[in-house]
Order: structure tokens, then sequence, then C-alpha cells
């Protein structure tokens, strides 16, 4: 199932269109022996379900941008807090 793509100016045919091969990798480096050896596998911690009151406008605003909007709030979240680290850290 595709996701929807609302308010984006990407032209989404031309690159579902696309083939591998006419896709440029050049910017990218190459993930050589080294780099596997000394990768790690960070699997994502499991949500918490829990039971919280926002503002109706919060909710509004967050469905209109994006279906996933529980994760979008999520991500909202765990960015004030590495923010609130941030600072911490500097004083």
């Amino acid at each position: 199932m595709k996701e929807k793509r609302k308010n984006s100016k990407t032209n989404y045919k031309r690159i579902d269109s696309m083939k591998d091969k006419d896709i440029d990798y050049s910017d990218i480096a190459e993930l050589d022996d080294d780099f596997w050896a000394k990768a790690k596998l960070v699997e994502p911690q499991p949500k918490v379900k829990v039971t919280i009151r926002l503002d109706p406008q919060i909710i509004v605003w967050f469905k209109k941008r994006s279906d996933h909007y529980q994760t979008k709030i999520n991500t909202v979240l765990r960015s004030y807090v590495a923010a609130k680290k941030e600072t911490k850290k500097q004083h």
C-alpha cells in the first residue's frame, strides 16, 4: 500500500518509474568489509501504550499533516527531550 503523499513537490511518477541503474549513487560511500565488521544491530525499543490528554487543536494539526500522526507526535517529543539534554550538557 502506498503512503499518501500530501503537499509534496516531488515528481513521484518519475521516481516510481526509475530503474535501479538510473539512480546516481556517486555521493554515497561504499560500505566495505571494515564498515560491516564494526557495524552493530540496534533494535528499536518497543513503544509503550499510554493515554494522554492533548488539546483538540494539537490532534487536528498533526492529523492534517500525517496519517501517522502519533508517530509524528512521538518524534516531536523525542526531539524536545534531546534538545533539553543538550542544553543541560552545555550548562
